[in-house]
């Protein structure tokens, strides 16, 4: 009897053994081809395959939100941010499989149970701050997902409540790629009303690479270590006759004051500065130069510091008619109507002694002047040919510590 008795206590032994077994895989976080180091994740892999992170718990009605700050965007930035089931396949990125939904910051895509992405907000860079949660107003059968972006909301997407909980995962596919991850991040009413009164003025660029917006506010957040790590802003609509002139005043001019301002075409190169390559003119803070599609500067007019305002502006040709549709921007809503020459009387058109050879000629390849101001004075003026797309505001930054304030429409009164 001793002997079936010990039999049966070491049978319960077992079973407790194995039942604390169970608790700890559950309640473990679980990683591959990434390093974790307290609250930073790293890509620990050859870029060839993905590497992801599964948190050890999932969300709920009382932790229903995380958030990852961009530490380093590595090679590509291929970082994901999401939500998975518990045994998810950790050589995928989130989003890619049934049940797991993410929001990828090199594309602004949404991915939701699939490898094709649907385009659901802007790209995210370094220092941006990716979050996501479940709402807590959901339908029978569904749940919403949502995901923000520095704070205030991206967007949300529905999916099927699944009886498998959700868990936090962020997904990363290149060198170099580095996150901050917060399991215990806050989303809240409070917070949104707060976000509600700073107008981030995102929705003026069309760029933001490796510069931070907060407000009218640029910061450069690029490694700054050679001229590669260029930080490029680049606004949604080109100047026109009716928005011709823009500013930027230099808030800190960082270690070298690396600040070029000017106008570039819609695909300008992203890690070139304004004024390096073609399609491109910009005045150069740092010597005074100016740039002209090309990489060697031409001396031009007094270098800029701290404090000092820059400002660039086209003098169009007086026969220039926007009906053409020269600088069509495909969806983009214009804030003004279209005119042409006859219906205003504007000092900035520039004197064209030929417009009259001119007329009816194709508005392609046409010539107007740019020009550049230091604290409110003409520095200088370049004749230049308009890109077919037109000519859009652009800002560069290459060294540490670099921050403008931007004005697209000071004489918008």
């Amino acid at each position: 009897m001793d002997d079936i008795n010990l039999h049966y206590r070491f049978l319960n032994w077992r079973r407790r053994i194995r039942l604390r077994e169970v608790r700890g895989i559950r309640y473990r976080e679980r990683l591959k081809r990434m390093l974790r180091d307290g609250d930073v994740l790293r890509y620990h892999g050859n870029s060839d395959e993905v590497g992801c992170f599964v948190a050890a718990r999932p969300l709920s009605k009382r932790n229903r939100y995380f958030e990852v700050t961009i530490v380093d965007t590595g090679v590509r930035g291929m970082i994901a941010v999401g939500l998975v089931p518990q045994l998810y396949k950790l050589d995928h990125q989130p989003g890619w499989l049934p049940n797991s939904v993410a929001f990828h910051a090199d594309d602004g895509k949404l991915y939701n149970g699939n490898t094709v992405g649907q385009q659901f907000g802007a790209k995210c860079s370094r220092g941006d701050r990716i979050g996501c949660g479940i709402s807590l107003d959901c339908d029978e059968g569904q749940l919403t997902v949502f995901f923000t972006k520095n704070g205030a909301e991206v967007g949300s997407v529905g999916i099927p409540a699944s009886p498998d909980a959700l868990y936090p995962a962020v997904g990363m596919h290149s060198l170099g790629e580095e996150v901050l991850l917060d399991l215990n991040a806050e989303w809240g009413t409070e917070q949104d009303d707060g976000q509600m009164i700073v107008d981030s003025h995102e929705e003026d660029w069309a760029r933001l690479h490796d510069i931070k917006a907060t407000g009218t506010l640029l910061e450069y957040v690029g490694k700054g270590k050679s001229i590669v790590d260029v930080g490029l802003a680049q606004a949604r609509r080109p100047l026109n006759t009716r928005c011709h002139y823009y500013e930027v005043e230099i808030a800190d001019a960082g270690e070298k004051c690396y600040i070029a301002l000017g106008l570039a075409r819609r695909d300008y190169p992203k890690n070139r500065h304004p004024g390096w390559s073609r399609g491109s003119i910009a005045y150069h803070a740092d010597d005074g130069k100016l740039f002209h599609g090309s990489g060697v500067g031409d001396a031009f007019g007094p270098r800029c510091f701290e404090g000092d305002i820059m400002g660039c502006g086209i003098m169009f040709p007086r026969d220039f008619n926007l009906d053409v549709g020269v600088f069509s921007d495909e969806g983009d809503d214009w804030d003004f109507d279209l005119v042409s020459p006859a219906e205003v009387q504007n000092d900035l058109y520039a004197n064209n002694e030929d417009e009259d050879e001119d007329e009816g000629e194709d508005l392609e390849g046409r010539k107007a002047t740019v020009f550049f101001t230091r604290n409110g004075k003409v520095v200088g003026r370049r004749e230049v040919v308009l890109p077919v797309q037109g000519f859009y505001p652009t800002i560069g930054m290459m060294s540490t510590g670099e921050k403008v304030r931007v004005d697209l429409r000071p004489l918008s009164g």
